[in-house]
């Protein structure tokens, strides 16, 4: 009894430990929902063609080819090669950018990241919220800050369509230069953006789910059968016995 409360002291003391890391971390900042949709294919190739377009020239998927997301996403070939691919030669390659790392180095102070695995690591709510909260601060390099990622070193690439917000006293973001798109046509373009990135980060997601179901059909029709096999052989049993 002992070892056991012991360790689910342990348990609980390690718990502690790591929830006090995320909070370190930046864990305290309230992430919204991004309520979005795998299964949404209008989403999904919105998305696509605005991480090629707004993403792609900074941040590569390296672990994504453009063959598959055509494949998944029910892209036309020729309209991945004429409007989507930028940085590719064929169809079957990487989604790699165009920037050498040397010179991204030199311009941003790192390189920029590969996002194959971002949904993953960070989660869509994670990034639905990054993306909505860039303000204004003049006193960084790009003249943007994060509420999310505080201090980070890259430009708000859809400043264009949000606009430009300002941050309270309170810690409120409130739009002060309009954008292209009002906050609701915004909030669904962030959305369509995390939806992709969240598919980038397991492609196989969609495909596994489907095939399970039909896994689940075949061990029900499979246990309906096992089950009249065993009434079938036991009634012989038992009329044996008599």
């Amino acid at each position: 009894m002992k070892k056991i409360t012991s360790l689910f002291v342990s348990l609980v003391a390690s718990a502690g430990l790591l929830a006090g890391a995320a909070f370190a971390s930046g864990g305290e900042e309230h992430l919204e929902h991004a309520n979005i949709q795998p299964d949404n294919l209008k989403s999904l190739q919105n998305g696509a063609a605005l991480y090629v377009n707004y993403c792609l020239g900074c941040h590569s998927l390296e672990h994504q080819r453009y063959q598959r997301m055509a494949t998944d996403l029910h892209f036309d070939t020729d309209v991945v090669i004429q409007n989507l691919m930028f940085t590719g030669d064929k169809i079957g390659e990487q989604m790699k950018i165009a920037m050498r790392k040397d010179d991204a180095a030199k311009w941003f102070g790192t390189p920029p990241p590969d996002l194959t695995l971002v949904a993953r690591s960070r989660g869509a709510d994670w990034i639905y919220t990054y993306l909505k909260g860039f303000y204004k601060d003049d006193k960084r390099p790009y003249g943007v800050n994060n509420t999310v990622f505080p201090n980070v070193g890259m430009p708000h690439v859809l400043q264009s369509l949000q606009g430009l917000q300002t941050r309270t006293d309170e810690g409120h973001l409130e739009l002060a230069t309009p954008g292209k798109l009002n906050a609701e046509e915004y909030d669904n373009t962030v959305r369509d953006l995390v939806n992709f990135l969240n598919y980038v980060g397991e492609p196989i997601k969609a495909e596994r789910r489907f095939v399970g179901v039909f896994v689940v059909l075949f061990l029900l029709f499979f246990f309906g059968v096992a089950y009249l096999l065993k009434k079938e052989y036991w009634k012989d049993v038992h009329g044996d016995d008599h």
